[in-house]
């Protein structure tokens, strides 16, 4: 991707003499861009950048072969929130193509996800299925997709067992920030490519399915090429990626990766969200408001109407489309909110990048088997909630303008740490504002806060329960305390907020989504986790 992004590129110019002027954080860091031989990238404008990057489609299924050239045989190593998804995309597009290449699925020996596995068309009479470091061996490009804390654990195992002239890929670059925090890194003699779908995984699987009759429809992904031996690791890493179903795949690396991937999900993809909504339902009912009322003018709110209108229009939209009225009420909430968010953002995102993060996930890891990961949709809050789904008029889903001020508020101060660190509006947005409206809120509109969270990898829920209550906590304390002590709204933060130029690149990914909307109730070969 070409993020030919000069120091100053994001200082907001006038396009006119009195116009206002577009508001943009600090900073931005430059990538030196990509190019394919196989596919064809794009150019496409993000606010004042340009960023390129390769659509993807069915259509371009007949490319695979060409772009797997070299590999026989790919294993998919794992089998938790994204090794499903991924491996019977890729078998099932590249089998459309009858493309020779087999997909192969390695697991622990003994692991019940042998009978999971099976049932998706996997087997172990086929060569297709069997014990993780046996599908190592024997895979020219091996997709490590178990949990953080086991690759940190099994990587010395995992690097010795793969073949001379194999690729290693994977969906997350936590690997890479915890070979940094202990001095060590990948074998120099291998390609390493990441593809990171921006969805959890059963997001990915049933878009794929949903979207066969429209040429394709997916989770965005990102691709980063960390090591490139053989010079062809990106024409693998885009192939990979359009394989999965990706909509659109833009470059990263696997720093920026990884720190902008585990902030977002304690953020307002999952930890922040769920600490908002907590927290306003017991203002609401507060206030005079039923359970019910309470919980449909909070979470419904956010889950029915507010991301639906920033999946498909920009984040903007919600607030250009409320009256004067609730345009005060909004901004009242937006003012109060922000900072205090900003706070918590930045501090997850200190942690994540010092590495203490990557730390606390190995250590929670160290101890799940005395202290299992717990149900955490069974307050009050989520008992009424399952009342109100049950009872609920999709149709006639209110847009609660101090609700729409709070969620708003904290996205948008989660995009500007990210911006203020240096990464690109491609992956600002993608892990900000994409993930959140369209992979993880349907899941939380359809089941609640555990359906959503508990379908995400071990990193991203761990991080969520540790988080979500330090938003809860902070709003509580200074957002809400200071509109009930009539603190008046900060008018540089408004405005800041109507002239970011982060809602025109918005708006542009809002062309890139995918061409169905997720159906999380329809049949699908995905099985959800529910934690009983």
């Amino acid at each position: 991707m070409n993020f030919s992004l000069a120091i100053g590129a994001l200082l907001a110019s006038s396009v006119a003499a009195f116009a206002p002027t577009a508001f943009a954080p600090k900073s931005s860091t430059a990538l030196a861009g990509f190019t394919s031989d196989i596919f064809t990238p794009v150019d496409v404008t993000l606010a004042d950048t340009t960023e390129t990057i390769v659509k993807g489609g069915r259509d371009l299924f007949p490319l695979l072969p060409k772009a797997f050239e070299g590999i026989e045989k790919i294993g998919v190593i794992g089998w938790g929130s994204q090794a499903p998804a991924q491996a019977q995309n890729i078998r099932d597009s590249l089998n459309e193509v009858g493309a020779d290449i087999s997909v192969s699925i390695g697991l622990r020996e003994g692991s019940s996800s042998f009978a999971e596995a099976k049932e998706c068309g996997f087997s172990e009479d086929e060569g297709t299925l069997g014990e993780m470091f046996s599908v190592i061996k024997e895979s020219d490009l091996v997709i490590l997709l178990i949990s953080d804390a086991a690759q940190a654990k099994l990587y010395k195992d995992v690097f010795a067992a793969m073949k001379p002239g194999a690729t290693l890929g994977l969906s997350h670059g936590f690997l890479l920030g915890y070979l940094d925090s202990i001095g060590e890194a990948f074998p120099e003699d291998m390609d390493v490519i990441a593809v990171c779908p921006k969805g959890m995984g059963p997001s990915v699987r049933r878009l794929y399915e949903q979207g066969k009759e429209v040429n394709g429809a997916g989770i965005n992904a990102s691709f980063g090429v960390h090591q490139d031996v053989s010079g062809r690791a990106t024409e693998l890493a885009l192939g990979w990626g359009v394989a999965l179903g990706s909509p659109f795949m833009f470059e990263t690396t696997l720093r920026s990766e990884y720190r902008s991937d585990i902030y977002g999900e304690r953020g307002i993809l999952l930890g922040a969200v769920h600490g908002i909504v907590e927290s306003l339902f017991r203002r609401y009912v507060r206030q005079g408001m039923t359970p019910e009322q309470a919980f449909t003018e909070s979470c419904e709110s956010i889950t029915g109407n507010i991301v639906k209108i920033i999946s498909t229009k920009g984040i903007k939209a919600v607030y250009d489309g409320l009256n004067d009225e609730d345009k005060k009420v909004f901004q009242q909430a937006y003012s109060a909110s922000y900072k205090p968010s900003k706070e918590i953002l930045q501090e997850i995102y200190d942690e994540v990048r010092s590495g203490n993060e990557i730390r606390t996930v190995i250590m929670h890891g160290e101890r799940t088997e005395k202290y299992p990961v717990g149900k955490i949709d069974g307050t009050y809050t989520w008992q009424i909630g399952e009342k109100v789904r049950a009872a609920r008029d999709e149709d006639n889903i209110p847009l609660n303008a101090f609700t729409a001020g709070v969620y708003v508020a904290t996205m948008m101060a989660q995009c500007d740490v990210l911006l203020e660190a240096g990464h690109p509006y491609s992956e600002v947005i993608n892990e900000s504002v994409i993930e959140a409206v369209d992979s993880l809120c349907p899941y939380m509109h359809y089941r609640g806060v555990a359906f959503m969270v508990d379908n995400c990898s071990f990193t991203a829920k761990t991080g969520s329960r540790k988080w979500a209550p330090r938003f809860d906590y902070i709003l509580e304390q200074l957002a809400y305390t200071a509109i009930d002590n009539g603190k008046p709204v900060d008018e540089n933060l408004i405005s800041d907020f109507e002239n970011h130029m982060v809602h025109g690149a918005i708006e542009e990914c809002c062309k890139l989504r995918p061409s169905v909307d997720i159906s999380v109730d329809t049949v699908s070969s995905t099985k959800e986790i529910v934690i009983e």
